[in-house]
């Protein structure tokens, strides 16, 4: 039996103290270095959603419905050149793609007995990277039934806080260098990937991060339309089959009972 799968509390730390302190100090972690990274990152595309010549309310909608800045990135600019309403459509979903993933990893550890199903199908639309790291860092060290309130509090205010930045970025747009507009569209992977890089504890996501770094840039060379997803797939591929030949079968491959 998994931890999350255990009916009380009393294996676990007292956390908070509540649900309700849970997502009240989760917001106000938002308000802190991730917060100001993400918004950041959508006043820039805010901005650019403007050069793009779409309406602030097509970019608010965008935030709302695909809260994910490089789906919406794709979108903006697919539609900034006049691409065909189904290529738009197949990159925007092939650059989303990689939240499933995160969703699956994430909701066992998110279970708590009693809370109704359709909180998770509402919560699922939250997760994106930054939300997805600090909920698979902090939600498996609290009490079950305050883990969910987390998410909610934490990726909630990062998603209201971007909308905000979106509107700030539309009207922002003309009165800074376009260069700086799309450096602050690109804070947010930066960070991501120094936050993935100050816990290493995991040796997979090690292998990942320096097998793709080392892919990335030859496969851009080989095929710049395909060779950022081939390094997704690649580098992930073969960290997890090296991390699960590592390990072998079970305690019995260690000489365990």
């Amino acid at each position: 039996m998994t931890p999350q799968d255990r009916s009380d509390d009393s294996s676990y730390p007292a956390g908070y103290g509540s649900p309700r302190r849970a997502l009240i100090r989760a917001a106000l972690l938002a308000f802190s270095a991730p917060g100001i990274v993400m918004m950041a990152s959508y006043v820039g595309f805010g901005s650019l959603v403007r050069a793009s010549d779409l309406t602030l309310a097509q970019g608010i909608v965008s935030s709302v419905l695909g809260y994910a800045l490089p789906g919406q990135i794709a979108l903006v600019e697919l539609y900034a050149v006049g691409a065909s309403l189904l290529v738009t459509t197949a990159a925007v979903a092939l650059t989303n793609v990689r939240l499933l993933p995160m969703v699956l990893a994430l909701m066992p550890h998110l279970r708590a007995p009693g809370t109704p199903r359709w909180r998770y199908y509402a919560a699922a639309h939250l997760i994106a990277i930054t939300g997805w790291v600090y909920a698979m860092r902090d939600c498996p060290g609290l009490p079950p039934r305050e883990r969910l309130s987390y998410l909610v509090g934490f990726s909630g205010t990062l998603f209201l806080l971007t909308i905000g930045a979106t509107i700030v970025g539309f009207y922002l747009a003309g009165t800074v260098p376009a260069y700086v507009s799309l450096g602050l569209v690109f804070l947010n992977p930066i960070y991501f990937m120094l936050v993935l890089t100050a816990d290493l504890h995991d040796k997979a996501r090690l292998r990942a991060m320096i097998l793709g770094a080392v892919l990335g840039p030859i496969l851009h060379l080989v095929d710049p339309d395909w060779g950022l997803l081939a390094t997704g797939l690649i580098a992930g591929t073969v960290a997890y089959l090296s991390t699960r030949i590592g390990t072998g079968p079970g305690p019995r491959a260690a000489g365990g009972a």
